[in-house]
Formats: structure tokens, C-alpha cells, sequence
């Protein structure tokens, strides 16, 4: 009969635990599925805060077998770069607006029809509901897929440097940069401006040189990327509220098991509800901010530039591209528009 020692039974206790530990120690030193997410914002942004937040999450909750790597700050080139990038599976996920995301699937720059949201709780009842769902049919038609949780960007406002804008008159001839997206242009225009099309990460630049006189952008798009240095007056317009859909290459994810599909996905969407109050926060806040970093902040009749843009063919002209039934689906939320 062979004799074991208590020393000798912990022993051999403790290198089998270690033996066994070994595979786990591996496969978390080694991800067993690397994936890349991307977008354009600045890396202190709320979206790449809290996307790295739910990488880390995701990573432990797969005890190391998914690692999603964040590239902010257009470091994969532009949005329309990083969308080619996705298409093809060079890329995993992007978050990128519906309005830009339209140049592929038009149905999803519904979200950034001009006025169409007074508030957030108009927002959100729509991305999350039926207008979001239809917006998620139309990604699925070109193999992407577009998370539920649509993550927040905020309510658009219009900058300036030689005079602050006061009403629709003052927008005259005025070169604002707009993101290449048709429906900037458009409301834009149907305003009276000079809209100039120019990538995010270009536009500094393109303020500083004067070959934009102004923009329009969330006030966190505003702090974060220092807008306001080369900005001196900003009028409170609310034209658009815009949001981040997070997308991925569907032929990518689905390589995925399912139950780390599923840990994604829950990540992710918890994330976007978090980040949606951090901007929400964080715009309630800003203006102290930015007025202590020298933006004059421009009140404005918010009425007198919905009755322009009434005026023109705007409505009439996207109602015609989206279509009655998406058209309806939309002002279920936001009301008659026309």
C-alpha cells in the first residue's frame, strides 16, 4: 500500500490546481478573439470612456477570450474610411450617426431630420422603439449589424467666429462645415447657408483657416475637440439631435459562440445607457465650461428657424426619400412636421 504524506498531498494538490490554471492563464494572456472598435471622437469623449468601460467588462466576463481594442480620434482615417473598413471586415465595430452611416443604408438619416426632437424623452422613445427597429431592418439588408442601444452625441448647436447667429437672416451665405452627410446639406441649405463638407478630423483646421466660418455640433463635439478656440459665439439652435449607432461586421461577430455574442451585446447596451446620461450630464454642464473658455453662448428663437426650414421644401423633399411609411413611423414620435 502506498503512504501519503499530508506534505506531500498538499503538494501534489497544489500543482495540479496549477496544471489546471495553466489553459485559463493562456487563453487570458492570449484573446481567442481580437476585435477592433472605432470612431472619430476624441479619446476622453463619453463614447470611447465608456466603450473602453464595457471592453474591460467584456473581457472579464469572457474570462479573457474576447478582447475588443479601442481606436478613437479617427486613427483608422474617416468615417467614410472606417465604414469601408467595417463592410469589408478589416474593421469589427464602428460607431458612426445614422446621418453619415445613410450614404450605405439611407433609411438610418431619418434620426437627424431637422426639429423633428424637442427633447430627449422624444429621442429616445423613438430610437428604442419602432423607428429604431426599422433603422436595425435596414443595416441587417447590407450585413451589418446594428446594436439595440443607439449611444448618444447630443443636440446639435451652430457656431461661429466674425457674429453670433441670431436668427434664420444671419445664416445667409454663411459657410458652415456640416459632415459629408446629404441631409446636413439639405437642412442647411433650406436654411440659407453655405454648407461646406468636411471630416471631422479636418475641421479645426478648416475653422482656423477660415475656409468654414462656422459649425454646428453637440457642446461636448465642441469641448473635446477645442472648437472653441478658433469659436467665438455659440447659438443655442437644437436643429438636430444626433446619435451614435454601434455597428458590426456581421460575417466577424457571427464567428463569435453565441454566449460571447450575447456577453457583447449586453455590454454594450448597458454601456449606451450609461454613456446617454453622461452626455446629457455633461451638457447640462458645458456651457460653464466653455463660457469660462471664452464662447459667448447666443439664445435664439428656436421658432423662427423650424418656420423657415417649413417654408422650404425640406420636409416635402425627405418625406419623398424616406417614404410615407417611415415618415409616419417618425412623426408617431416627433408629430406632424409638415
Amino acid at each position: 500500500m502506498i503512504s501519503i504524506s499530508r506534505r506531500t498531498f498538499i503538494a501534489s494538490s497544489v500543482a495540479l490546481s496549477a496544471a489546471m490554471a495553466a489553459p485559463r492563464i493562456l487563453r487570458a494572456n492570449t484573446p481567442e478573439f481580437s476585435l477592433k472598435f472605432a470612431n472619430i471622437m476624441p479619446v476622453d469623449h463619453p463614447l470611447n470612456t465608456r466603450m473602453n468601460e464595457a471592453s474591460k467588462k467584456i473581457s472579464e466576463r469572457t474570462d479573457g477570450r474576447v478582447n475588443i481594442q479601442v481606436f478613437p480620434a479617427s486613427q483608422l482615417g474617416t468615417d467614410a474610411d472606417m465604414l469601408s473598413q467595417l463592410r469589408s471586415g478589416a474593421l469589427d465595430f464602428l460607431a458612426q450617426t445614422g446621418l453619415i452611416a445613410a450614404t450605405l443604408v439611407p433609411a438610418a438619416a431619418i434620426t437627424g431630420v431637422g426639429f423633428a426632437f424637442h427633447d430627449y424623452s422624444q429621442v429616445w422613445k423613438a430610437v428604442d422603439g419602432d423607428l429604431g427597429r426599422n433603422i436595425r431592418g435596414a443595416f441587417e439588408q447590407v450585413n451589418l449589424v446594428a446594436f439595440e442601444k443607439m449611444w448618444d452625441n447630443g443636440f446639435r448647436q451652430t457656431t461661429s467666429l466674425a457674429q453670433p447667429i441670431k436668427s434664420p437672416e444671419d445664416l445667409k451665405g454663411f459657410k458652415i462645415r456640416v459632415p459629408p452627410a446629404p441631409l446636413w446639406t439639405s437642412l442647411f441649405k433650406s436654411l440659407g447657408a453655405a454648407p461646406t463638407s468636411i471630416p471631422w478630423g479636418e475641421t479645426y483646421s478648416a475653422l482656423q483657416t477660415h475656409v468654414a466660418d462656422g459649425l454646428e455640433n453637440p457642446l461636448a463635439g465642441i469641448y473635446f475637440a477645442k472648437m472653441y478656440e478658433v469659436q467665438k459665439y455659440l447659438s443655442r439652435t437644437n436643429h438636430m439631435w444626433d446619435g451614435f449607432w454601434i455597428l458590426a461586421n456581421r460575417d466577424n461577430f457571427e464567428m463569435l459562440p453565441e454566449d460571447l455574442r450575447d456577453i457583447v451585446v449586453n455590454e454594450i447596451n448597458a454601456s449606451a445607457l450609461t454613456q446617454r446620461a453622461d452626455v446629457e450630464k455633461l451638457n447640462s454642464e458645458l456651457q460653464t465650461e466653455l463660457t469660462n473658455k471664452g464662447l459667448e453662448f447666443i439664445d435664439v428663437d428656436i421658432a423662427q428657424f423650424r418656420a423657415t426650414l417649413q417654408n422650404s421644401s425640406f420636409y416635402a423633399d425627405w418625406k419623398e426619400r424616406f417614404g410615407e411609411e417611415a415618415w409616419s413611423v417618425l412623426e408617431a414620435t416627433s408629430g406632424k412636421l409638415i
